[in-house]
């Protein structure tokens, strides 16, 4: 009797230790979790011209914009590059990007844009745009920010009210930017051209529309470096637009 109640007692024991166990790394799990849940964000104490700017650590089939935007070198007849987010995102995309340009259908000319509306089902964006990057060999700063100006004058005409840029050139296998230099100089453009939009609005050239939020997506080896430049990108462009001429574009009418 007393060693079945030994036994008996020893196998409580360690029912018990294997709950304790149990419940242990059911927590840990869950803080890992939540850890990773959620995406890596910076977001910028100032608010320029009412946008929230932000730097996220997600990739370009990750974000639940209004309009996402990414950039595209011109197509190469030997074969395009697709790695990391630009591979994953043209699957995702069921391979609508990759199909578009070996058609020739979307050439990537710089500047040239091409909206898709994805699949129910694919990616949480409700438009995806292509801004094209022209010829590879031809990438500078310049290229930036003239992808800066036009995505935020799209955004505007698109009237998309959350919007998210990645430029996935490092995805395309090109490394002659530094990423966050890159992102500084479309940064500075996109503020700059959006000060211009609302001065039209303000104006009566434009109906009434305002971005509410920005995010500029970077890879986890970029994140810092772009968080740094794309900060005092912004904060270099204000100073320069609180300088501008604040007289209408045309004379007053009678």
């Amino acid at each position: 009797m007393l060693t079945e109640l030994v036994g008996r007692s020893h196998v409580m024991k360690l029912k018990s230790l294997i709950a304790g166990v149990a419940l242990a790394l059911a927590i840990q799990t869950g803080r890992g979790q939540d850890s990773t849940s959620k995406p890596k964000e910076n977001i910028f104490d100032t608010k320029p011209l009412g946008i929230q700017m932000s730097i996220k650590m997600d990739g370009p089939f990750m974000e639940p914009a209004d309009l996402q935007i990414v950039c595209l070198f011109k197509h190469k007849t030997s074969g395009d590059t697709y790695q990391g987010a630009a591979k994953e995102t043209d699957e995702k995309l069921n391979g609508v990007l990759s199909g578009l340009r070996n058609r020739g259908e979307f050439i990537g000319e710089l500047g040239e844009t091409i909206l898709i509306t994805p699949a129910k089902g694919t990616i949480p964006a409700r438009r995806f745009m292509v801004i094209g990057l022209g010829e590879e060999k031809d990438l500078s700063l310049d290229t930036l920010r003239e992808v800066g100006r036009i995505a935020t004058r799209e955004a505007v005409r698109l009237k998309a009210s959350h919007v998210a840029w990645a430029p996935v050139i490092r995805d395309e296998g090109n490394t002659s930017i530094e990423v966050g230099a890159g992102d500084r100089a479309f940064a500075e453009q996109m503020v700059s051209a959006y000060d211009t939009e609302k001065r039209l609005q303000a104006q009566g050239f434009a109906p009434e529309f305002s971005i509410e939020t920005f995010v500029i997506q970077a890879g986890p080896a970029f994140f810092d470096s772009a968080v740094k430049q794309v900060g005092e990108g912004i904060a270099s462009e204000m100073s320069q637009i609180s300088r501008r001429d604040t007289s209408p574009y045309t004379p007053a009418t009678k």
